[in-house]
């Protein structure tokens, strides 16, 4: 807006028409969040269908004969760890189209790491905890955004939460407990239902921080987001879903 237009306008309409810009930034922004996200979904989604139902593909992370993963199936899990954790440095240090081409990589590595999924769940079960999933998101995520209460404290505590999930799975595996594995379960989707609804409004408020590094803000939170969707689906599917 032009400086000359702002002196010859009451000071509550100068106001009230910065805060309408402000609040279509912010709605442009967040749909940006959710584009990126809905799109790593739908490319995560593709190349679990793939490597599960091409017979070249899945020759190359799954070994028919021994019923367990090849070498790169192997690196191929473990790869969408190793870029989370380069995920911040590039999008903080390097350009855009940077930082969107690592997301769109972690979203295949991570198609390729739970193809497993569309061999051990049936077809009908993943649908169905997948809506499932995307209703109970979508309204976590709306919680999120308009709620006005801080949800700091609650994102601090669910945060640590994940920490002690994270270290019973992997005692876990050793104990192969059935019980913990069922409370484990419960828990998880517990922690990220919170995490959602956290994260929305964490994202929400970066908006304010730098206008400038919006695009970049995007991205970050669309994987923040991807990642509670992901989690929580997992989750539920252990819950609900129908074992072949």
């Amino acid at each position: 807006m032009d400086m000359n237009e702002y002196q010859h306008k009451p000071a509550v309409e100068i106001v009230g028409r910065a805060a309408a810009e402000i609040d279509q930034g912010l709605r442009q922004y967040m749909i940006s969040v959710f584009n990126y996200m809905g799109a790593g979904l739908l490319v995560t989604a593709l190349v679990a269908y793939l490597f599960a139902n091409v017979p070249a593909l899945y020759g190359l992370l799954y070994n028919p004969a021994t019923h367990g993963m090849t070498a790169l199936g192997w690196i191929v899990t473990f790869a969408p760890l190793i870029l989370i954790f380069g995920f911040n440095y590039v999008a903080a240090n390097k350009s855009l189209l940077m930082t969107q081409s690592i997301f769109w990589l972690f979203s295949a590595l991570m198609g390729a790491s739970l193809s497993w999924i569309c061999l051990a769940y049936t077809g009908h079960s993943i649908t169905r905890v997948f809506l499932i999933t995307a209703g109970t998101f979508g309204a976590m995520s709306i919680y999120g955004y308009t709620t006005d209460r801080d949800l700091t404290k609650i994102g601090s505590f669910l945060f640590m939460g994940l920490i002690g999930l994270i270290i019973a799975s992997i005692v876990n595996i050793f104990m192969q407990s059935t019980a913990l594995y069922w409370a484990l379960s419960y828990i998880g989707v517990v922690i990220f239902v919170g995490l959602t609804a956290f994260d929305v409004q964490r994202i929400k408020q970066m908006y304010y921080y730098s206008n400038e590094a919006a695009a970049r803000y995007a991205i970050s939170g669309a994987l923040s987001l991807y990642l509670d969707f992901i989690n929580l689906f997992l989750y539920l599917l252990r819950i609900f879903g129908d074992r072949r």
